[in-house]
């Protein structure tokens, strides 16, 4: 194979794994809940009385508040007409943001003997290529010069308590939606999976 064909391969390579991985970094779609703790994405809800819903939706760290907060509400209109009622009531709204700090190496501490002959401060982490290390503060060997990456990821998570009714919603209620227009509004922003 000639070199030129070798470099193309490679491009073609390259490319394919950028595309792939970019594929993967998305919003979440809006889908039943998957997952268990942070790692949960998706929608879910729990019936609490006859007309009285628990009503949330987690993204993944790709996903914005809006867009949550956005496929809240849809979520919220999609079960009551599902359940033969015509309006909701917000009776209660929040969204949460979940952070995780997660560091590359990992890091451990205690006390232990220090330099100079006494107990003190010292540190174990874990840097590229070097495997476990220690570090106190009378020997030097700072950790932060050991390529230690420390990333804090966000995610939204919304829930909304809601009440179903019958008819035209209630005018004088601000909280109060239409759960016909919330879908026909909401509707073609939301991105079902494939």
């Amino acid at each position: 194979m000639s070199q030129s064909k070798m470099k193309m391969a490679g491009l073609l390579l390259a490319a394919t794994t950028t595309l792939a991985l970019g594929a993967c970094a998305t919003e979440t779609s809006y889908r039943p809940a998957t997952g268990s703790g942070f790692a949960r994405t998706g929608y879910s809800d729990r019936q609490i009385e006859p007309n009285r819903y628990i009503v949330s939706f987690s993204g993944n760290t790709y996903t914005s508040r809006d867009t949550v907060e956005r496929y809240l509400l849809f979520r919220a209109a999609e079960l009551t007409l599902s359940r033969g009622f015509d309006n909701f009531i917000l009776a209660d709204k929040q969204t949460d943001l979940r952070s995780r700090t997660y560091s590359t190496p990992g890091f451990g501490g205690g006390f232990g003997y220090g330099g100079l002959g006494g107990w003190g401060p010292s540190w174990s982490y874990r840097g590229r290529g070097f495997g476990w290390r220690s570090w106190d503060p009378y020997f030097g060997d700072p950790f932060w010069d050991r390529g230690v990456d420390v990333q804090t990821v966000d995610k939204f998570e919304a829930h909304a308590e809601i009440i179903l009714g019958k008819g035209p919603k209630p005018r004088d209620n601000i909280r109060a939606f239409d759960a016909h227009a919330v879908v026909d509004t909401i509707g073609p922003s939301v991105v079902v999976p494939k």
